[in-house]
């Protein structure tokens, strides 16, 4: 550890607090995500609050501030308050969300009474035991850091061996006891990691702030992919990566360490649910305008090719009056239209150029072959479920289907 906090270009303290952010950003990153994806990212919470009572335990059962012992305790009360949860809801009489809040309010208000209980003596000794509410990454020691990467390394390797029953009760656990899978032991157990990660980190950002590292590094994930391992592997990077950030702001500021922290990590999950490919806020605005666009110019280069099969080339002026169309929209259609090759104008008229024509001649026969899905895709009687594309129907059903579908069409066409 010390050559590690050598190799990092600041002072002793600074070194030993972001060592201390990135081990906890990795651990809570991977070790939360099985608490976001089960929907129970409050249980992170309350356990995180109920650490604070098995730390003024632990500190009037020894008498001194020892991290090791601190840490225990506080292991051992955020068990016993994961138990008692997983017991109030076995119970079937009271919601989850009513057993985590009678859980996080109990323990949190022990440890609240403990703290003032000890404060009442005057106990030098006590002094800082309330770091354990808001965090004080200040107060890091090179030990510490070697409890907790011992304790990241570990947990991080029991999920890497037992990764396939991990997810297999993460997503389906009905499915996880009909082959046999001990579910009750996995439950503990992903509840026990949770546990791991909340005393990693209890020290850095504090009880009342742990739950922020608990959820940001996985909903940042969510939004950058759909597999659980490669899930697992961007979440413990993005902890770390918020948890480096956060404490060389901190630290460069003067500022605490673990609001900081989570403040960056609240940036970084705003902006991966705003601009994340495909699922992001912003990137799915922008997709419903380039389509309503990419519409309005079909829309354009159809009305242009019926104007041209009635007379000249009509001006834009005379497109808006033939389609009803704005005249904002016809214009910047044309523009499109233009740009891309498919229209060439004489003067102020516009006509098709030969790539136009056969855009519009293959933007017909789609709009053709859809109305033939519509009318007659119930025909078909497709052996698997299908999400129809209105822009490329042949791609999703395939020649052979795709044929048969004109052939009704055709047929109904001629009956009629």
């Amino acid at each position: 550890m010390d050559r590690l906090i050598d190799l990092i270009p600041l002072s002793y303290t600074d070194s030993v607090v972001l060592i201390g952010a990135v081990i906890l950003g990795v651990a809570a990153g991977v070790l939360g995500a099985f608490a976001v994806l089960r929907r129970r990212s409050l249980v992170g919470d309350a356990l995180s609050h109920a650490t604070l009572p098995g730390v003024c335990v632990a500190f009037i059962a020894i008498g001194a501030k020892d991290a090791a012992t601190l840490g225990i305790g506080a292991a051992v009360a955020g068990l016993i308050a994961a138990v008692l949860i997983l017991m109030i809801e076995r119970t079937g009489r009271i919601r989850p969300d009513a057993a985590i809040g009678v859980v996080l309010t109990s323990f949190f208000s022990l440890g609240i009474v403990l703290l003032t209980f000890l404060g009442n003596f005057n106990n030098a000794n006590q002094a800082g035991l309330d770091t354990y509410l808001f965090g004080q990454a200040a107060g890091l020691l090179e030990s510490d850091l070697i409890v907790m990467g011992s304790l990241c390394a570990v947990s991080l390797g029991l999920v890497t061996l037992a990764f396939r029953p991990l997810k297999s009760a993460l997503f389906d656990l009905s499915f996880s006891g009909s082959i046999g899978l001990p579910t009750r032991l996995l439950e503990l157990a992903m509840t026990g990691m949770l546990v791991i990660a909340i005393v990693i980190g209890v020290r850095t950002v504090g009880a009342i702030l742990m739950v922020a590292m608990l959820i940001v590094p996985t909903i940042t994930a969510r939004q950058l992919t759909d597999r659980l391992s490669v899930l697992l592997v961007i979440a413990g990077v993005v902890g770390a990566v918020v948890g480096s950030i956060g404490s060389l702001i901190a630290t460069n500021g003067g500022l605490p360490t673990g609001p900081v922290i989570v403040l960056v990590g609240f940036f970084v999950a705003l902006a991966a649910v705003l601009f994340s490919p495909r699922r992001g806020v912003a990137w799915k605005a922008g997709k419903v305008l380039r389509d309503r666009r990419r519409i309005a110019t079909e829309g354009v280069l159809i009305d242009l090719e019926t104007a041209l099969h009635a007379g000249a080339p009509p001006t834009a002026d005379e497109l808006v009056l033939a389609s009803g169309r704005s005249i904002s929209t016809v214009k910047r259609s044309l523009r499109d239209l233009e740009r891309t090759g498919a229209l060439e104008r004489d003067g102020e008229r516009v006509y098709l150029s030969e790539s136009g024509a056969a855009a519009v001649h293959a933007l017909l026969a789609r709009r053709d072959l859809w109305s033939a899905w519509l009318e007659h895709g119930w025909q078909l009687e497709i052996p698997d479920a299908r999400e129809p594309d209105p822009r490329d129907l042949r791609h999703t059903l395939g020649d052979e289907l795709t044929d048969r579908l004109i052939a009704y069409a055709e047929r109904d066409r001629d009956e009629r």
